[in-house]
């Protein structure tokens, strides 16, 4: 049991890292402030260092990565572009990395109770990327 939770614990993470990354990546180019850009980049490089920390775990255990919701993926995509169409501000930005953060937060809690039995390690792993979220999301209150 120990080890299906930990294994599904940091697919889980993998998937919301993953998610991160591309939300990010989606809203880069409509980014007008340099420091929001570099706050944006910086956060895009630390999730890329704990995305493979994550992969680094699960190959050690024979699993691979999980890709995160095609549906989930989707509907992201489309509210950020319809979003960003009727207004590329970066108030818009900050607006939709937020409710990702918030979004992504809740997930990664709603894993920790789904997934007791997991390792210490995958456990923390996955508070330092809901900290990450945290932290993001702090980060772009002045951007409100």
């Amino acid at each position: 049991m120990t080890e299906n939770d930990t294994i599904s614990l940091l697919q889980d993470c993998d998937a919301g890292v993953q998610m991160s990354i591309s939300s990010i990546n989606e809203v880069l180019d409509d980014v007008h402030s340099p420091e929001l850009r570099s706050c944006l980049i910086d956060c895009r490089e630390k999730h890329e260092r704990l995305g493979r920390e994550i992969d680094q775990r699960l190959d050690s255990r024979g699993n691979e990565g999980k890709e995160p919701n095609p549906l989930a993926k989707g509907v992201s995509w489309a509210k950020t572009n319809l979003k960003l169409a009727m207004n590329d501000s970066d108030k818009t930005i900050a607006d939709l990395m937020t409710d990702g953060c918030g979004i992504g937060i809740k997930a990664l809690n709603r894993s920790l109770n789904l997934y007791p039995a997991a390792d210490e390690d995958a456990k923390e792993i996955t508070h330092r990327l809901i900290a990450m979220e945290e932290l993001l999301e702090a980060d772009l209150h002045p951007y409100l």
